[in-house]
């Protein structure tokens, strides 16, 4: 009788496309084995069908819970001591989990561990090692002002700053929800994802309350992993950055409002809508031209 996995995978999956399927292959793959599970926001592409037929255990929703309520329902599905939130569009090598399993399993301190992720032409993604957004920073990386940091530090955004990566692990403020990897434990100690958050922010919510609770966020850096980005946000623009205004505003009042001195936090919210508002015609022209791509 063999064991059971001391590692489970929860995969949230809404219209992913074809790379839905080479990331649970490659998952599937990994070594030692995995407890798997799928969790399908309402897909319409088909992409989660033939995960079943597979053997693959897939939860279906009626309609789209939102990202945070599916890693939550994942978790609950699994039994497994470790949880790893894995990303549709992120692509492991069958010991990437193994290897951040070795790094936190010693170290007690450690309430969640992120990998270091690289897009398809080898560029590092910025958001795998990431500051607290606080307002002022929040308004460096979208001005780009934060470019100018490495002379005038007072400029930091919420990327850190793009020194060369340490040789095994980093403690940043977040790191990267593509690829997260935490004890049960210590996610059932934060209350898991807050589901208040539908679509980006959950991440760095997550870190935040992981140090909150005493424990450190984790970077291994020496541990990498393919991240293709937006396999099914590509098609909805408009309501991706939607969703990402809406968790910039929940982080602020969750985190940084009762922070941030009289009578600025009263200007920070109608300034996330604001950035929302001015970027609209550009967002609404890119799904245009991203329908009729798919059309020709």
């Amino acid at each position: 009788m063999s064991e059971a996995p001391e590692l489970a995978a929860v995969v949230v999956a809404c219209d992913s496309g074809p790379w839905l399927a080479e990331c649970v292959r490659r998952l599937r793959a990994s070594q030692p084995p995995v407890e798997l599970v799928v969790v399908d926001n309402a897909s319409r592409d088909g992409s989660t069908k033939t995960l079943a037929e597979q053997g693959v255990r897939v939860l279906r929703n009626p309609r789209n819970l939102g990202f945070a309520a599916a890693c939550n329902q994942g978790a609950r599905a699994s039994t497994a001591p470790y949880l790893a939130f894995v990303n549709p569009d992120v692509l492991l090598e069958p010991e990437t989990l193994a290897r951040l399993l070795a790094k936190i399993r010693p170290r007690r301190e450690i309430g969640l561990i992120g990998a270091c992720l690289y897009d398809a032409e080898g560029r590092r993604d910025p958001a795998c090692r990431r500051r607290d957004p606080t307002p002022w920073r929040s308004l460096m990386s979208i001005t780009g002002l934060s470019r100018l940091s490495r002379r005038w530090p007072a400029l930091s955004g919420i990327e850190a700053d793009p020194v060369p990566m340490p040789e095994h692990i980093e403690y940043p403020d977040a790191v990267s929800g593509a690829l997260i990897l935490m004890p049960r434990a210590a996610f059932e100690k934060v209350g898991g994802f807050d589901e208040g958050y539908f679509l980006h922010g959950e991440d760095l919510d997550l870190c935040r309350r992981v140090r909150q609770a005493g424990l450190r966020v984790a970077l291994a850096a020496d541990v990498e992993a393919l991240h293709l980005r937006g396999t099914s946000s590509r098609r909805r623009p408009v309501f991706v950055a939607w969703h990402k205004h809406r968790g910039m505003v929940r982080y602020f009042r969750r985190h940084e409002r009762a922070r941030t001195p009289w009578p600025w936090r009263h200007l920070v919210v109608p300034a996330i809508w604001a950035w929302f508002g001015l970027r609209l015609p550009l967002l609404l022209v890119r799904g245009l031209a991203e329908r009729l791509r798919r059309a020709s």
